[in-house]
């Protein structure tokens, strides 16, 4: 009998790591007006993030099945999307490990942080086309809405016009609009 609870007990812990859908609540640290959720599904390979801070609050779409990012600024009302960069983007696993550790040790706290940019005024709207290629999550956060390609960047000296996204505590995102330059 004991060698059979064992068995149900391992079966349970297997079944919680492998299932489907994980959710996380992800406060941002030393901010009470930042909160973040965050579920990831192992099955379909994409994270859906939510993040509520008034005029800051965003929706952002991981899909490692498609290789893109996608989010929506609430305040801009725009979708700005970009391919998945291995090299910045941490692995859909490593994300869920890092949101479990920072939702049950409150104190953690070591996000990245990746710059991009996009022009004002190259804005699409998605065809038939792009919306197979990002795949069906990033169709249902972003159809309707003017679509923005992301570059990755350096780190702007005047962040002022730039907005946040990203998931809270792990990996932030800096959104900014590249300057037209006059001559």
């Amino acid at each position: 009998m004991k060698a059979f609870a064992a068995i149900l007990i391992l079966l349970g812990v297997f079944w919680t790591q492998t299932s489907a859908l994980e959710s996380y609540l992800l406060p941002a640290p030393n901010n009470e007006y930042v909160t973040g959720s965050m579920t990831i599904d192992n099955k379909k390979n994409y994270a859906d993030v939510h993040v509520r801070s008034g005029l800051y609050s965003s929706d952002t779409i991981f899909d490692y099945q498609h290789g893109y990012i996608a989010t929506r600024l609430f305040s801009r009302n725009a979708c700005f999307i970009m391919k998945i960069d291995e090299a910045s983007i941490p692995e859909l696993q490593e994300i869920g490990r890092q949101a479990f550790e920072r939702q049950t040790m409150k104190k953690i706290y070591s996000p990245r942080v990746m710059w991009v940019q996009f022009q004002s005024g190259n804005a699409m709207f998605g065809s038939i086309r792009e919306w197979l290629r990002y795949g069906r999550p990033i169709e249902q956060l972003c159809k309707g809405l003017p679509l923005y390609k992301l570059t990755k960047s350096e780190p702007l000296t005047n962040s002022n016009s730039c907005a946040s996204a990203g998931i809270p505590s792990i990996l932030g995102i800096n959104i900014c609009e590249r300057l037209r330059e006059n001559y």
